[in-house]
Parts: structure tokens; sequence; C-alpha cells
């Protein structure tokens, strides 16, 4: 698709991650992204390099059952470059979250280079709301590796429930048996 010749939408913004697994910090983008914009697609990153603890299908799945109540949202699986899949949606909007000062860093520099590749795409940074500053997937999933048999409470803090019931899932299959 030539870039060029194409106009994209600036109602459409994409929200793209690993989200392995969605936490309450992705769904408090996701939910005031969802108020700001017509269209709102998350776009979950296939990347090869990496050892997800869920498949693509499963995030999938669990992102829909978390973004239900928001009809303007999708969610879409992509390999590549986040710019070329925005433009395959014909979305003219990069969401992006930002946790801490280390996070604006790498964003920063992640940010020249998309602008570089797709300088018809915009990027919208969402600072994340105080109660979600701390909360990353590898913090999620070391809570519930290590916490205590993996009780829903302590994971209530850090993810959808939704989230909870296929995490626990998840990491029940992994945990080593006690001798």
């Amino acid at each position: 698709m030539d870039s060029t010749n194409t106009r994209l939408s600036t109602r459409h913004a994409v929200y793209t991650g690993s989200f392995d697994p969605l936490s309450l910090g992705h769904f408090d983008i996701i939910r005031r992204g969802a108020r700001m914009f017509d269209q709102l697609t998350v776009g979950i990153g296939i990347n090869p390099g990496k050892s997800p603890l869920f498949t693509p299908q499963e995030r999938v799945e669990m992102i829909e059952s978390v973004v239900k109540p928001f009809p303007n949202v999708n969610v879409a699986c992509f390999e590549g470059l986040a710019v070329t899949f925005l433009r395959s949606l014909g979305a003219g909007v990069m969401l992006r979250g930002l946790r801490t000062l280390t996070d604006i860093e790498a964003e920063f520099t992640m940010t020249l280079a998309n602008r570089a590749l797709g300088p018809e795409i915009e990027t919208v940074f969402l600072m994340a709301s105080e109660g979600c500053s701390h909360i990353s997937s590898s913090l999620v999933k070391q809570v519930a590796l290590l916490g205590e048999g993996l009780a829903t409470e302590p994971l209530e803090k850090f993810v959808p429930p939704e989230v909870i019931t296929a995490l626990r899932a998840k990491l029940l299959l992994r945990r080593p048996v006690a001798q």
C-alpha cells in the first residue's frame, strides 16, 4: 500500500503491545482510548524472538472478553512493523501508554523510528493512571508464579478478572510439582 496516496483516519487509533498478559494498566489505556477515538484496535504484536506465556489466539480471546463493554474496540494480531499494521487498517494514530521515565526514553526512540517509517502516522501518549503506573506484564507473571498458590486476591490488583482465570490455568500447568 502506498502511504503517500492513502488517507489514514485520525479517528482510528491502534494500541500495540504484546499484552502477555493484559494488565489493568493496559485496560486503563484501552478504556480511555475508547472514549477518545471512534475506533480503537488493540494490536497484539507477534515477536518470533520471544517466548510468550500465552499464544496469540489465547491473548486475542482474553482481550476480547475484557473489551466487550466497548463496541468501538476490536482486537487483532500482527507480525512485522506496527506502522505497516496501522496502514493496513487505515488507522492514522498509534496509541501508547507511559508509566515511568524509562518508558518515556524507550518510547521516544520508538516514536522517532516510527515517524521515519510512517510520517503520516501520529503517536498519542497517555500517562498511566496513578494506580497503574507500577504494573507491567512481567510483574503480573511474577506475582502469579510466586504468589500464594495463585490466590485471586493478589492478582486482582494487577489484572482484570477474566485474565485471572486464564493466568491461573496457564501457570498451574507450568508449576513444578512439590516433592
